[in-house]
């Protein structure tokens, strides 16, 4: 009966030996927080639209994505009337009798709601490029 063998030779080459992939799920995991970032702030946009009686514009033009030290952050810029609208500030009910909008708060849930999908969307775009398969 013949001897047979079999011999395996593995080289290390490819996107997971010199760091592309490693590289790529990064950027991926942070093209999905600025994302989702921007779908909140877009949110908070679309609902101050809405809510505010008389806006001047300001507030709309402090609320922005900023990155903050464990991804990004939407945030009114510090305005100092920014918690008064939010509901959350010293001086809403029971003090007076505006109890707030609520926009960041009832933001969240939305946002929540749409990550999933925006991660989807961008892990196709990855896909299509080759980096993460």
């Amino acid at each position: 009966m013949p001897d047979v063998r079999i011999r395996v030779n593995a080289s290390r080459s490819g996107p997971l030996q010199d760091g592309r992939f490693a590289r790529a799920a990064r950027d991926y995991c942070d093209d999905i927080q600025y994302a989702v970032a921007r779908r909140g702030e877009e949110l908070i946009q679309a609902r101050l639209a809405t809510v505010l009686r008389h806006p001047t514009g300001y507030y709309q033009s402090r609320i922005s994505v900023d990155r903050g030290r464990g991804g990004y952050v939407i945030s009114d810029g510090g305005v100092v009337y920014g918690p008064w609208l939010e509901g959350t500030g010293s001086r809403n009910s029971p003090v007076t009798r505006f109890p707030g909008y609520a926009t960041f708060r009832r933001t969240q849930p939305l946002v929540d709601r749409d990550a999933p999908r925006i991660a989807r969307e961008l892990l196709a775009r990855y896909q299509s490029r080759g980096l993460l398969t």
